[in-house]
């Protein structure tokens, strides 16, 4: 039997029910982050007694693991670095995004301090390593560090039965099971918890932007949530001088800039919902609608309704005009909508756009016109 452990509680930040109250721990000190316990020595995990086949009792790590039964999701890093060891605490660098990204993501009703880390049990989210040894950096880890590590995570599924495991870094996974993943949904489970490798959350992996970190740190808490993915149609709205017509969102991904459209209400068209749109964005109401160009699915948790677009783009030719919404400014705020205004294909480069490739896409239409196919234009 798995020894008492810290339960969850609390209201879920994503409307569902309250937790039961945290179950006695057989080491309060853990319950609090505070082990007296020497560096380097093995500490008293949340799981219970040693047993054969059973996840261990003790973190061979500065770092412990952060566990209950019944976890939402339990993410998994990839070893701990010298400040997490010295705090005892996962993802303790300040220059590391993980919990900025937890909260952003609304894996977690607040933003939490590493310090804070098993508060995380609350929310419904574990964490734990697939290495436990502490080095500068993931580069110095050993083939070695890793032995073991794929056993113990199936062992982890099998008795705490977390729905989801999600590793932070292809190199979690890598080292793990011995393959490259790539980022996203796996086709690999165990026993019935899924596998999510998402990007690096490390300083080391800045060059990759926070935009695109927490699109998929979206995708994954919309996953584990179950929130469904609406259906949207947007238009690429071009005038006789090749500008573009782009309307800027602000949002959890920072400032960033799309082609106008939105979600396709239940029993609407795509032409339907276009001409809805177009008026309320930019106050275009006589257009004709172009051939469908590309598609593209994105994930952006909104925990009072969807987890992200299953977009269809199509072309529509016009006029130059002056953008007049016939939406308010504050009707086109509570959207995430700031501003619409029309760009040439040079300046599109300068831009944060979905998709991330705008401005290739947009180029290539002028240059060589419609394909004769439409294309996933990606994330």
């Amino acid at each position: 039997m798995l020894g008492p452990v810290l339960r969850r509680l609390g209201p879920d930040r994503l409307d569902r029910t309250s937790r039961a109250p945290p179950a006695p721990l057989p080491d309060d000190r853990l319950r609090r982050g505070h082990s007296q316990a020497p560096r380097g020595t093995d500490r008293p995990s949340r799981r219970g007694r040693r047993g054969r086949g059973r996840v261990a009792t003790t973190t061979p790590s500065d770092v412990p693991d952060v566990l209950a039964p019944g976890l939402d999701v339990v993410f998994c890093g990839i070893n701990p670095g010298r400040v997490s060891a010295a705090a005892r605490a996962h993802f303790a660098n300040p220059r590391n995004d993980f919990w900025r990204l937890l909260h952003a993501a609304h894996f977690t009703s607040r933003l939490y301090d590493p310090s804070e880390q098993f508060e995380l049990l609350k929310e419904g989210v574990g964490v734990t390593n697939a290495a436990y040894r502490a080095t500068p950096g993931s580069g110095d880890l050993r083939r070695s560090d890793f032995a073991g590590s794929a056993e113990r995570l199936e062992r982890l599924a099998e008795e705490l039965r977390p729905r989801w495991i999600g590793f932070v870094g292809k190199e979690a996974y890598r080292g793990a099971f011995g393959e490259r993943p790539e980022l996203g949904l796996q086709e690999r489970t165990l026993g019935g918890t899924r596998l999510f490798v998402l990007p690096s959350t490390s300083p080391a992996n800045a060059a990759v932007p926070w935009f695109d970190r927490l699109d998929r740190f979206f995708e994954l808490a919309a996953r584990v949530r179950g929130m469904p993915q609406r259906s949207g149609a947007r238009a690429v709205v071009l005038d006789p001088a090749g500008r573009v017509l782009l309307v800027r969102f602000e949002d959890a991904l920072g400032s960033w800039w799309a082609t106008p459209g939105g979600g396709v209400d239940p029993g609407e068209g795509d032409a339907e919902a276009l001409a809805r749109e177009l008026g309320e964005e930019v106050g275009l109401h006589a257009f004709e609608l172009g051939p469908l160009l590309w598609t593209r699915e994105h994930w952006h948790v909104d925990p009072r309704r969807f987890g992200g677009q299953r977009e269809r783009h199509y072309l529509v030719r016009t006029e130059a005009f002056e953008v007049a919404p016939t939406f308010t400014d504050a009707e086109l705020a509570a959207e995430g909508v700031h501003e619409a205004r029309w760009f040439t294909v040079d300046e599109l480069d300068t831009l944060l756009t979905g998709p991330r490739r705008l401005a290739q896409l947009v180029r290539d239409l002028l240059e060589h016109g419609p394909r004769a196919e439409p294309f996933d234009a990606g994330r």
